[in-house]
């Protein structure tokens, strides 16, 4: 396929907006998709003037910083992201788990060779995110209610307990769903990047002489000039640009037009002008470095902008908790983490979803990380690490997708890879040096995230090669059945069982042990796509086997939350014959024992077994009538 071609494959309702339809998107697409990216001026350029730096705050380090912050949206955010990862779709959607089932071959993945190892670093940059997820809430809020310490000292020690009431009040709303203030995300984001442009212009035009900096040559000299301690500061000119990834996962939501329009229109725009003025405001007062961007403005505009920019820290937050939601969907139905409770907010957009487990944690998380470390300059220090290792890990992946899905020429994918991974590595290596003040966090979060998708995944395979044992073919059970020739009984049952194949554990336990089958017998397999959604004409098959047997095969994306009452709904639009209120869903339930036997390490096992027996049970995640239910248990040494 060629990249004109992918260019144009979009799928879905956003496939071409234009005029009014493409703006009232757009509008969304600030609100949602940069809300993290915008509240960065809170902090970002502060905390590259931190003492640990010891850095002048002269015309020569103000010009080198500027320089390098406006590259660095420009080079990450706009060419990398904007033009080239946003390319990498995945029937329209977007995030590093879409682009690492990108990567699969048609075959399926293959253990131990080179491309199961970049599965394996997707699944990584994944599991980096849940920190990012973490430290983005409590480090934009808590940004924005320091501002009320400018206006006057009485505050102070009000700044963590204001910021943790916001926090946890912002995590109990989530059972609520995000559509009715989701209306408001955009207008409100459009106000706050107005705000920003509005503070900077003034400065620009008392010291026009900042726009200089946009020139190149400042940002090579500030690195030549400051040496290991330049380089360092790179660590916190990331944090400019550290929604990208948030940017890339959410593209299903909008499409790229109006998320390429919502920057060049309005982000970019309002980013480099509030960095701008702040730079122009410490050419004219240097010590205004402790917190230039509240200094920007006047007295009167103080308590405004703080509301303002606290709404928009809320946004922020926002945006980033709905992408752990996603996230954590997207991982359940592609077979990395297990079933968990995932609640729909809204009759109308589906991706608008609650999980009580993943939001208790993300509020727990929160709130301590405000508590342990008191402030957003703090905060600063752990935050940027898991981003930084995320983005170089999208590098990899992309290289990978141009040469196999785009067919791109290697010396053109190549260098252009090249490009990005020189900065990608630039900004990890002065990360790395944060560990120690904090960066630990979030690689600690990922690697526990990690050894729980990893875990299992690997458990799950485990599992069915010895389900695998015990089962027989299909054909092998009803020649073995009839000559003994079965009871039947009135309606309908329900076998699920993940191998189409073969016969179901459940309905070899229930003949076993009650030696009848019911007149009418579905074998169930349900298949999770290695796409966000399945159109609703391949959603289901279904094979006649004979003498009241049918195969049927439920298909669905790993966006979509499967139902199996709603899929065998459609089966009868299909000519099954079936009285919904008289199906009965035979289910198996295994109850596991570590072994040691080779495979997994016994402690992964154990682990593995913890997760299973705590993960919501198959009748609750397929929507299974619960009075309908029939739980047929067995034992399994893994």
């Amino acid at each position: 396929m060629s990249v004109e071609q992918h260019e144009h494959e979009e799928n879905g309702h956003h496939a071409n907006p234009k005029g009014k339809y493409l703006a009232l998107l757009a509008l969304g697409a600030l609100g949602v998709v940069y809300g993290d990216i915008g509240t960065s001026p809170l902090y970002a350029f502060r905390e590259s003037f931190h003492h640990t730096y010891g850095l002048e705050v002269n015309q020569a380090n103000i010009f080198g910083i500027l320089s390098l912050i406006f590259w660095a949206l420009t080079i990450v955010i706009s060419i990398k992201y904007l033009a080239f990862v946003m390319r990498a779709d995945n029937r329209g959607e977007g995030g590093i788990l879409a682009l690492t089932a990108l990567i699969f071959p048609p075959g399926g993945p293959q253990r131990y060779n080179a491309r199961y190892l970049l599965i394996l670093l997707g699944i990584f940059g994944t599991a980096l995110l849940y920190g990012d997820g973490m430290i983005t809430p409590a480090i934009s809020v808590l940004s924005a209610v320091e501002g009320l310490t400018v206006a006057t000292p009485f505050f102070q020690p009000y700044i963590v307990p204001i910021t943790i009431v916001i926090l946890v009040g912002l995590f109990l709303f989530q059972s609520q769903g995000t559509e009715r203030v989701g209306k408001i995300f955009g207008p409100v984001t459009l106000v706050w990047f107005t705000v920003l442009a509005l503070l900077g212009i003034p400065w620009i035009v008392r010291k026009p002489e900042i726009l200089a900096a946009i020139n190149p040559y400042y940002g090579i000299e500030f690195f030549i000039q400051n040496g290991l301690a330049g380089f360092l500061v790179l660590g916190s000119v990331f944090l400019v640009v550290t929604g990208g990834e948030a940017l890339y996962a959410d593209m299903g939501h909008f499409g790229r037009a109006p998320i390429r329009l919502a920057w060049f229109a309005v982000a970019l725009p309002g980013l480099l002008l509030n960095y701008f003025g702040q730079g122009a405001l410490l050419l004219a007062i240097p010590e205004a470095v402790e917190n230039p961007f509240y200094r920007m403005m006047p007295d009167w505009a103080l308590y405004p902008v703080v509301v303002i920019a606290t709404m928009a820290a809320v946004i922020a937050s926002q945006a980033l908790i709905t992408g752990a939601f996603s996230l954590t969907m997207q991982a359940v139905q592609l077979g990395y983490l297990p079933r968990v409770a995932i609640h729909h907010t809204s009759a109308h957009e589906r991706g608008q979803i609650y999980i009580p487990a993943i939001n208790w944690v993300l509020m727990i998380a929160c709130v301590a990380l405000v508590l342990a470390f008191g402030s957003s300059s703090n905060l600063a220090a752990a935050y940027g690490v898991a981003v930084t290792m995320t983005m170089f890990i999208t590098t990899l992946l992309l290289f990978v997708v141009a040469r196999v899905r785009w067919g791109w020429p290697l010396s053109i994918a190549l260098g252009l890879t090249l490009v990005f991974l020189v900065i990608d590595m630039a900004f990890l290596g002065a990360n790395l040096l944060k560990i120690p003040a904090g960066g630990w966090f979030p690689l600690a979060v990922g690697a526990v995230v990690f050894v729980l998708m990893t875990s299992w995944k690997r458990g799950r395979e485990i599992l069915a090669e010895r389900l695998r044992v015990g089962t027989i073919p299909f054909a092998d059970f009803i020649e073995q059945i009839y000559t003994k020739n079965p009871v039947r009984v009135q309606g309908t049952a329900v076998f699920m069982s993940g191998n189409p194949e073969a016969t179901p554990p459940a309905l070899l336990h229930n003949w076993r042990h009650n030696h009848v089958l019911h007149e009418r017998v579905i074998l169930l397999s349900v298949h999770t796509a290695e796409q966000p959604r399945v159109p609703r004409s391949e959603k289901i098959s279904i094979e006649k086997l004979g003498d009241g047997f049918f195969q049927v095969i439920l298909s669905h994306g790993f966006m979509e939350s499967p139902n199996v009452p709603r899929g065998l709904r459609m089966a009868r639009q299909k000519g099954l014959e079936l009285d919904m209120a008289e199906v009965s869903y035979f289910l198996g339930r295994e109850r596991l024992y570590a072994t040691g036997r080779p495979g997994m390490a016994i402690w992964r096992e154990k682990l593995f077994a913890t997760m299973s027996s705590n993960s919501i049970s198959a009748a609750d995640f397929f929507s299974l009538p619960p009075n309908q239910v029939v739980e047929l248990g067995t034992m399994v040494e893994l």
